[in-house]
């Protein structure tokens, strides 16, 4: 047994729930087999408002922010097996918020898999091409650590107790936080896109480069095949990245549904100039910002 596998790797909960973060997310964009189908998940499934319809684009979010952009061209479904969007997630800001959405899922007939990570409430699903959506309540005050030992990874709740933190999510618990059951009603301000987990295939070299944004060292289990960053406050998940797809896997290919690009708004200029200028190559700069990919390929429209 390596020294690496017999030592437990204690995660303690973050001690600064209001600092500035590094970061924030912008647009994810995503491409798809069906503009009207995705549309129609996106805003009668979800909730999101439609900003913006085009014939190549269409923006949807709250009323004042697009969350994701959907642009038409692909043939087939999400393919696994390659570097990419693991899955996105739409963070609604309180907990009356996220059981409206819940409901809105049941309502649909949708199948989803909610569950509990202590650290945060989580619903899982597929979009209509396969790309995973992930709907989650931050919830930080409720943990104290996070541990991975030989047995795998587990939470310890701020009680002292143990969870999997993959445990079923106590639905009906989670739905007494409505204080009605209109599920008209679109996603409110304040629904963000909260984090992004991406597949990588080189996971050492996609830690590093995210860390050189200033996201800061959550997770680091190489044994497990993935890492997590943070990116200052409270909630400590903010870009993930993992190899589960294979070491080396490469992008997927044009004509699939994936992600085309995901956006980050860096805390400031200075932050955004040292990053330019340390990474130096292949950087494309556009009106919405500069265009750069990770070392497995993955898109960022960065700005500050």
């Amino acid at each position: 047994m390596s020294a690496e596998s017999s030592t437990p790797l204690v995660v303690p909960a973050v001690a600064h729930p209001r600092a500035q973060e590094v970061a924030t997310f912008g647009a994810v964009h995503l491409e798809v087999t069906d503009l009207g189908r995705s549309t129609a998940f996106w805003t009668d499934v979800i909730g999101l408002v439609l900003r913006s319809e085009q014939a190549d684009e269409v923006q949807l979010g709250t009323a004042t922010e697009t969350l994701v952009t959907l642009h038409p061209g692909a043939k087939t479904g999400f393919l696994q097996g390659h570097s990419g969007l693991y899955h996105l997630a739409i963070h609604p800001p309180t907990a009356a918020d996220f059981a409206r959405i819940l409901l809105r899922l049941i309502r649909a007939g949708w199948q989803i898999s909610p569950t509990d990570h202590i650290m945060s409430k989580a619903i899982y699903l597929l979009d209509p091409d396969g790309i995973t959506v992930e709907i989650t309540l931050e919830t930080p005050e409720r943990m104290l650590e996070f541990v991975f030992d030989d047995s795998g990874p587990y939470v310890v709740r701020r009680d002292g107790s143990r969870s999997t933190g993959r445990e079923p999510l106590d639905v009906r618990l989670a739905l007494q936080a409505l204080p009605d059951d209109d599920t008209t009603l679109p996603v409110p301000e304040g629904t963000r896109i909260g984090h992004v987990h991406l597949y990588v295939g080189d996971l050492h070299a996609a830690y590093a480069f995210y860390q050189s944004f200033g996201f800061n060292q959550a997770v680091w289990a190489p044994r497990f095949h993935m890492g997590d960053l943070g990116g200052g406050g409270a909630f400590n998940h903010r870009i993930a990245v993992n190899t589960w797809q294979g070491i080396g896997a490469p992008q997927s290919p044009a004509g699939t549904a994936r992600m085309r690009a995901f956006t980050l708004h860096l805390d400031t200029h200075q932050r955004l100039d040292h990053v330019l200028g340390t990474l130096r190559h292949d950087i494309t700069e556009t009106d919405g910002g500069y265009l750069l990919k990770d070392p497995s390929q993955n898109t960022i429209l960065l700005s500050a």
